[in-house]
């Protein structure tokens, strides 16, 4: 045990690992239209079934013609025009250009194309003003994509970067893995719903919209089942009704000594551990299985529930989605322009605003309050300052991990 660990707590990293040697890809596939496939998880390699572009091509409005006629004249004879679509049906001879226009298909006979920029044209003679290389300006078949290529890998969720390049190969429909769906609700006799007015000791249900929010920018099919309360019946009835998705998430009820009958009754429904994490904001943390279904348990605090569903379950359900070219959030070294208040024993994960300087360096600031009910600093915040288990209090000008938030927060 290193000298600043906690006793009983576990790392961050540890809980990690743990949760994703048990999780296993779901293998259910289903073929959906291309124009539906946005935010889903390819199921197996896609390959082209053309070569793109399909036929040379002009790079350049100009003129096609055959390189070794300009090694003794610099005067062509136009005899035709070649457009996009409307191809030049011709030869192009010795001593001819044809007049070419961008994306065009090439000639026949022709092997390079001048852009016309550096041509003067008196009727159909055409007066070339430079040299050329020969294929000057020639895209040639396949030069974006040859046939049989694997365009995009098994495991890679389509985003918009890959929906042009598929429809330019004439792909229609996708075979993708089957969303994971998830099922979550709140729990507490204080919540109230958004909404309706605050008696004493209420306070609204804001949880329940992170995490769903969080989950549809995951790709999960979502079931909310709102607010439950602290009825043992209801409860019962709430993990029951769980079952019939792949994971459930609750926030809240898995601390030791919490009035409430969640943690009761995960033990007489699940095999579920009960985890200290070295993490703040996020300390509590619950995984295991209610049947053949994951449950992740998340503290009850706005912040920590936000963070420990981003840092240790959006991770899980990639691997369960089958998105195996999932990348975690970027890190990257900046320059620390506020202090930052922190105790050794704990990973903590604050709120920050990163900016790059006059001289290019990336630099961060804190976004304030970093208590874990403080849920103004995430819509200040556009990164997490990462301070390691074992730091202390960081000063201005010290150098600090920070991590920069992923397509899930935006």
């Amino acid at each position: 045990m290193g000298c600043c660990d906690v006793p009983g707590l576990m790392p961050v990293e540890d809980a990690l690992t743990k949760i994703l040697a048990e999780v296993k890809p779901l293998t259910k596939t289903h073929t959906v239209a291309l124009a539906d496939a946005i935010g889903l998880v390819i199921a197996e390699d896609i390959r082209s079934p053309i070569n793109v572009p399909p036929f040379a091509n002009s790079a350049m409005d100009g003129y096609a013609l055959r390189h070794a006629d300009l090694e003794n004249t610099d005067t062509l004879t136009q005899v035709g025009k070649s457009f996009a679509g409307a191809p030049f049906d011709g030869h192009c001879g010795e001593g001819q250009c044809v007049r070419i226009m961008t994306g065009a298909e090439i000639p026949a006979g022709a092997d390079t194309v001048v852009m016309q920029e550096e041509t003067e044209a008196d009727g159909d003679q055409i007066r070339f003003l430079s040299q050329p290389k020969v294929q000057q300006n020639i895209r040639p078949i396949g030069d974006d994509v040859c046939q049989g290529d694997v365009v995009v890998a098994k495991g890679h969720r389509l985003t918009a970067r890959e929906m042009p390049l598929l429809a330019s190969l004439g792909i229609a429909t996708i075979t993708v893995f089957q969303r994971p769906r998830v099922a979550f609700f709140s729990t507490g006799d204080e919540l109230r719903p958004v909404g309706e007015p605050l008696e004493a000791g209420q306070i609204y249900d804001s949880n329940r919209y992170g995490i769903r929010a969080l989950l549809e920018k995951f790709g999960c099919e979502v079931m909310d089942l709102g607010i439950i309360p602290d009825e043992p019946d209801k409860l019962r009835d709430a993990f029951q009704q769980s079952t019939q998705a792949d994971v459930v998430i609750t926030s809240g009820g898995v601390s030791v000594g919490e009035a409430d009958y969640t943690k009761t009754i995960l033990d007489e429904q699940g095999e579920i551990g009960f985890w200290k994490i070295a993490i703040k904001p996020g300390k509590p943390f619950a995984f295991g299985t209610i049947g053949n279904t994951w449950f992740c348990g998340l503290p009850g605090n706005p912040v920590s529930a936000m963070l420990t569903l981003y840092q240790l379950v959006q991770p899980m359900l990639a691997k369960l989605g089958g998105h195996s070219q999932y990348q975690p959030p970027q890190r990257l070294k900046a320059k620390a322009t506020t202090a930052f208040k922190k105790q050794p024993g704990r990973t903590d994960f604050q709120r920050g605003i990163y900016q790059v300087n006059a001289d290019g360096q990336l630099e961060v600031a804190t976004t304030g309050n970093q208590g874990s009910g403080a849920f103004s600093s995430m819509h200040l915040a556009n990164c997490f300052v990462v301070l390691e288990q074992a730091r202390g209090r960081v000063e201005p000008g010290e150098d600090v991990t920070i991590e920069l938030f992923n397509q899930t927060m935006y």
